[in-house]
């Protein structure tokens, strides 16, 4: 029996690229031609914020006031934890010198980059975890100068959790300022004068569309979109915790995509049946979003063997990846394409999300199939190096010399030919098919 789909999505996540890239390209070059005017006018009608956008010292010891010690000790419990990893992380990149032929050294040098822009989503819900996994990874790779921003809340600005996870995981500056406005601001340096290297962060569609025009002006961490789950299945695994984790993640938004691949019909059938039960379990406006995205953008696929649960696994490359089946090092050494993996039902894509240790900015939308999540080396250049001893020219300066005019590239030639003469008069060389020698 071929893979059989017992249920397809209505959408897909690239369903409304268009108009998003419209409306968020019209934005983008009016806030550049207006600069901090135009920011201000978006936060005001967007967001109704009217107040100074760069938070202030005050406020932020007045965030942590207002917190109980209790939300305070799980925000200190989770930043320790993505710390730890991301250091570990750190240590895993190293520079290095290797001579490659006598007298020619080639080098790697490890560079962070000035700034960085750190996006925090706070619109349906204060994101606390993502202001840990994004300024704290910045902080650990060497950052100097971190900016981070995240929506208000009417007149009551940034959450004030959001605040304290910030600024405790070393952002420089915070601003009050959510979507295409807070990307743009980080990005061209308004309010504090310091452009962004690099912008990193989840958000939502406009937020993902605003970095996705603006790179190649600057970095970003990844292209990313709404969340995705995928969970693998088989016979041995609990159709209720499926359903509850398909359905925890489903809440984020209406156009989340939900993803079940099992090779039992028996369990998959009986997780679609527990679905709505699952999303009905949810307080609105939790509970629409969830009911949305499931109807829309939830798939349900039965295959054969875990063989083809590894292909169709690839080919879907879920940014979150669950797999409740027997045998966990063997899914570890066969699946590739995931942003995060998740083995056994003893954990799930909640403990990743909010404060287990690794990064939960991670690709969406097929970008696993290219490049993982962030990382300290998303804010860290490697740079290469050389030097050479004159002696080494001999072999190097001729090979170079051929290779370019091979190419057709004198100019390039040239530049080998005057150092060999320059080194060793009266020498000759084999420099290529028009030089001589």
């Amino acid at each position: 029996m071929a893979e059989q789909y017992l249920k397809t999505a209505l959408k897909t996540p690239v369903s409304g690229e268009t108009e998003t890239h419209d409306l968020v390209r019209d934005m983008l070059r009016e806030i550049e031609a207006r600069g901090e005017q135009a920011v201000l006018d978006y936060a005001r009608k967007l967001d109704g914020w009217n107040k100074s956008i760069v938070v202030t010292s005050d406020e932020i010891k007045q965030a942590a006031d207002s917190l109980p010690d209790k939300v305070k000790t799980d925000i200190r419990f989770a930043h320790e934890r993505v710390r730890s990893f991301a250091e570990a992380q750190l240590d895993s990149m190293h520079e290095f010198e290797t001579e490659v032929s006598p007298g020619l050294v080639c080098g790697q040098k490890l560079v962070p980059v000035q700034t960085a822009g750190c996006y925090i989503p706070g619109g349906r819900y204060a994101h606390i975890a993502s202001a840990i996994m994004s300024v704290t990874t910045a902080k650990v790779a060497g950052v100097r100068s971190i900016i981070a921003c995240s929506p208000t809340h009417g007149t009551r600005g940034v959450h004030p959790a959001i605040l304290y996870a910030a600024n405790l995981a070393g952002a420089d500056s915070i601003m009050h300022l959510g979507g295409v406005q807070g990307i743009a601001a980080m990005a061209f340096g308004l309010f504090t004068g310091s452009p962004a290297d690099v912008l990193a962060g989840p958000g939502n569609r406009f937020v993902a569309e605003a970095k996705r025009i603006l790179f190649g002006r600057v970095g970003i961490d990844m292209f990313a979109g709404p969340t995705e789950i995928l969970v693998i299945a088989d016979h041995q695994a609990d159709p209720d915790i499926i359903a509850c984790d398909l359905a925890s993640q489903a809440e984020h938004g209406p156009d989340s995509p939900a993803w079940l691949v099992s090779t039992s019909e028996t369990v998959a059938r009986k997780v679609m049946d527990l679905m709505p039960e699952y999303i009905n379990r949810l307080a609105e406006p939790n509970r629409s979003a969830a009911e949305s995205a499931w109807q829309n953008y939830g798939e349900v696929l039965v295959v054969n063997s875990r063989e083809e649960a590894v292909i169709a696994s690839d080919r879907y490359a879920a940014e979150h990846l669950e797999v409740q089946c027997e045998d966990l090092d063997w899914w570890l050494a066969n699946l590739n394409n995931y942003g995060s993996l998740f083995l056994g039902e003893e954990t799930t894509v909640t403990y990743g999300d909010k404060c287990s240790g690794t990064n939960h900015i991670l690709p969406t939308k097929g970008a696993a199939r290219y490049t993982g999540g962030l990382s300290v080396s998303k804010f860290i250049k490697v740079l290469t190096y050389q030097r050479m001893t004159r002696e080494s020219n001999r072999s190097v300066g001729s090979a170079a010399a051929r290779i370019s005019r091979y190419e057709g590239m004198e100019g390039h030639a040239r530049s080998g030919d005057e150092r060999l003469y320059k080194y060793f008069p009266g020498e000759e060389f084999d420099l290529g098919i028009e030089g001589g020698s």
